[in-house]
């Protein structure tokens, strides 16, 4: 038996006006500085005064949060005690604003006990609204939660069916005009989530129409996007694939560039979107063999040229290696200014955290950890992968 699980989508022009309806007393909207300081918090503050809901705002987020942050955050929540919890922003935002939902509501666990398999019961103090402001993670519309262990320097990938928005407001108000460089790597995440959530080995029959959809429209609008921040045409249709990949690969997991861009994120602090957009053309590369099919069905669906079934993965990799470049993203490791010495002192690290990340359970071709230690270092000096 397989759930899928969705929040109530809205999306649109003027979506944000979903938050007159709201009825409540208390909204604690959780965010960063920088949201703060645009004055997206602001908007949304405004709508829920509107509705006669009080709000407070918790900006102490940074980017990757930490398990420490989402405690702080927890005590502000049940000192405040909301009655909704928003979560404004990227995904860190998003992923921090779940956790403290989460340990207002089960003030009695820890955030790394979050677990597929054992009932939170949440909802009894607070619902919960995403808002995103970029066009990449998904996490809107997920039950992930994604963080980081600063004294193991790594990366928690969480989650429970229950911890999903009961609304998610996909407004492109949020992102436009977004800066080329967030863009880029918010659009490679939505991607990577795309193509993944399509060829994991829990792929199914309600993910996959999603994932092909948001792959095409990354391929269609990305580029366009990335070059022009005031073509709302481009903008709307990339937050709309953010969040309908979100719903793909939320249902679907991921597979390995998310279990190895987990781990150099971690070990380097590399934005995520860039870190899972990196390895994505090796990993399907290494992937080649078991998920040609499913490789050879996006080819046809974006028209890349190929001969045969078994040239589709090299085609979809080459392609997206184009797309990058044309997105000034790194291809390599090295390109990302990491030292030889860096990278090799760091490759156990790299490897162990790749091989025990959640989402390397579920890719189509589980590497050994001798084979993540080529992958690792095919990667660092960009050659394509041929085992």
């Amino acid at each position: 038996m397989w759930y899928f699980i969705s929040p109530e989508i809205v999306y649109g022009e003027d979506a944000l006006s979903r938050l007159d309806e709201l009825e409540g007393e208390r909204a604690l909207i959780v965010t960063d500085k920088q949201i703060v300081g645009i004055g997206f918090a602001d908007k949304v503050k405004e709508r829920l005064l509107k509705a006669g809901i009080d709000c407070q705002i918790y900006d102490d987020i940074e980017p990757d949060p930490s398990i420490e942050t989402t405690k702080k955050g927890a005590q502000v929540a049940r000192e405040y005690k909301p009655d909704w919890i928003l979560g404004l922003g990227g995904g860190s935002a998003m992923d921090a604003a779940k956790a403290i939902w989460v340990l207002y509501e089960r003030p009695d666990i820890e955030p790394g006990e979050i677990n597929p398999f054992t009932p939170l019961g949440l909802r009894q103090k607070a619902k919960l609204i995403t808002i995103p402001t970029t066009s990449g993670t998904g996490s809107d519309c997920t039950w992930g939660i994604v963080l980081t262990d600063t004294f193991e320097k790594r990366k928690l990938a969480l989650g429970c069916r229950e911890v999903h928005a009961d609304i998610a407001i996909i407004d492109p108000i949020f992102v436009t005009g977004m800066p080329p460089q967030l863009t880029s790597d918010t659009g490679l995440d939505a991607l990577t989530h795309a193509i993944e959530g399509f060829t994991s080995n829990w792929k199914n029959d309600f993910c996959d129409g999603l994932c092909l959809k948001a792959i095409q429209l990354v391929f269609q609008y990305l580029q366009r996007a990335y070059h022009d921040g005031q073509d709302k045409e481009a903008r709307e249709k990339m937050h709309n694939a953010a969040s309908i990949a979100g719903l793909g690969f939320g249902n679907s997991m991921t597979g390995l560039a998310h279990g190895m861009g987990h781990s150099l994120g971690a070990e380097f602090h590399t934005p995520h979107g860039k870190a899972v957009g990196l390895f994505l053309p090796y990993t399907i590369e290494f992937t080649a063999n078991v998920s040609a099919r499913y490789y050879s069905e996006i080819t046809h669906l974006l028209n890349l040229k190929q001969t045969r079934v078994e040239k589709a993965a090299h085609s979809l990799a080459q392609a997206i290696r184009q797309l990058e470049q044309n997105i000034n993203q790194p291809l390599t490791i090295k390109d990302l200014g990491i030292s030889y010495n860096n990278f090799k002192n760091s490759l156990d690290k790299l490897v162990s955290n790749a091989d025990m990340d959640t989402q390397t359970v579920t890719a189509a071709r589980i590497p050994t950890s001798t084979e993540f230690e080529r992958l690792f270092r095919y990667a660092y000096d960009g050659k394509s992968v041929d085992f």
